[in-house]
């Protein structure tokens, strides 16, 4: 498929095709080829697409729905695979690079890219890709797995040679262009509590949500609860007459311009969690380890982990949960939180003297 001249950059396709925040956790990557790039076409399943636009460095985001990948009873047939070879065709990319977590292989998609012509196939695959991989990365050997899902990706990109420009610290990072909606944007000061997540496994209790709100109402600290539209009735319920419900009435630029401004973010193991990480709010992060922290939890400075990570849930990607009672995050209590958000806020405060005390102007 490729026409370029010698010495010219490619027009790359970067492939992500799962949820929200795994297209978050690969913007580093996607930045690390467009350095190297002439264009950047991410392609991306339904879920990752509104991450995506958040994304510096993609020139152009499509959206296919890889059965294998979304909740889908769409068929594995011809049309399917003519849909992606259009698309390939119209975005005419000399390579790709398909990124995908531990449990995921590239190979499906890496078959299809063949069969639509694309000369160079970059990926990790623990089974052997024969043909279907130009270069390929081995799981457990010459590519860790206890590492953040963001160095996973940047590793991946690597391999396929395009690395961060020497400005580019390598973290989660998006566009902020948007601003707050109003009665965020008069706040002084507030916390944001988000008490949704993709499966109820990861989800603290929703009384425990309402209690904290209460808290945090009794010490005159404004809250701010946020979710998608599908978690309204949560949200409403969450925030209650004391809190500023958001649930279903931000987009996903808004509610980047919402996190960005919160003292504190409170948030279970879902995307809203990574799109604070790549904000830089502080995160008090409520996750269940029904998958394992070093790779999921937010990636970012300023972060508190509570949930016992050793519960007997521990690495089972349960969506119900496991043992009875929810432990992992059940017995994760109020004044956790409360003292969690404390040591957030010293924490950030001492990074901020040390960087006056770096400076040249305070040198002088």
């Amino acid at each position: 498929m490729s026409g370029r001249a010698p010495g010219a950059r490619p027009r790359v396709l970067a492939v992500r095709l799962d949820s929200f925040g795994d297209v978050l956790v690969t913007g580093p990557a996607v930045r690390a080829i467009a350095a190297g790039a002439s264009h950047v076409t991410l392609l991306c399943g339904p879920q990752g697409a509104p991450a995506a636009d958040l994304l510096p460095g993609v020139d152009r985001v499509r959206v296919w729905a890889a059965p294998w990948v979304t909740e889908t009873a769409r068929p594995i047939d011809d049309a399917l695979v003519a849909e992606f070879r259009a698309i390939v065709a119209e975005e005419a990319p000399d390579e790709a690079v398909v990124f995908t977590s531990f449990h995921q292989s590239p190979l499906p998609v890496a078959l299809l890219l063949r069969l639509a012509g694309v000369e160079r196939v970059s990926g990790a695959s623990v089974d052997h890709p024969g043909s279907l991989l130009d270069v390929r990365l081995r799981p457990g050997e010459d590519l860790p797995e206890d590492v953040p899902e963001r160095e996973r990706a940047l590793r991946i990109a690597e391999a396929a040679g395009f690395r961060p420009p020497p400005d580019d610290d390598g973290r989660l990072g998006v566009r902020l262009d948007v601003g707050a909606p109003p009665p965020v944007a008069g706040l002084d000061r507030y916390v944001v509590v988000h008490p949704g997540a993709s499966v109820p496994a990861r989800e603290w209790p929703e009384s425990q949500h309402r209690a904290l709100v209460a808290a945090y109402a009794a010490r005159g600290v404004p809250v701010v609860v946020t979710g998608s539209a599908g978690e309204r009735a949560r949200t409403a319920a969450v925030a209650g007459d004391t809190a500023i419900d958001l649930g279903g009435r931000t987009s996903p630029a808004e509610l980047a311009a919402v996190l960005a401004g919160a003292e504190v973010v409170v948030v279970g193991n879902t995307g809203p969690a990574h799109l604070a990480a790549a904000v830089g709010a502080p995160i008090v992060s409520l996750f269940s380890p029904v998958v394992p922290a070093v790779k999921w939890a937010p990636d970012g400075p300023l972060v508190e982990l509570l949930g016992d990570q050793g519960a007997p849930c521990r690495l089972s990607r349960a969506r119900e949960c496991p043992v009875p009672g929810h432990p992992c995050l059940s017995t994760v209590r109020i004044e956790d939180v409360l003292e969690a958000h404390e040591r957030l806020l010293d924490r950030a405060s001492r990074m901020v003297r040390r960087s006056l005390r770096s400076t040249p102007e305070s040198a002088g």
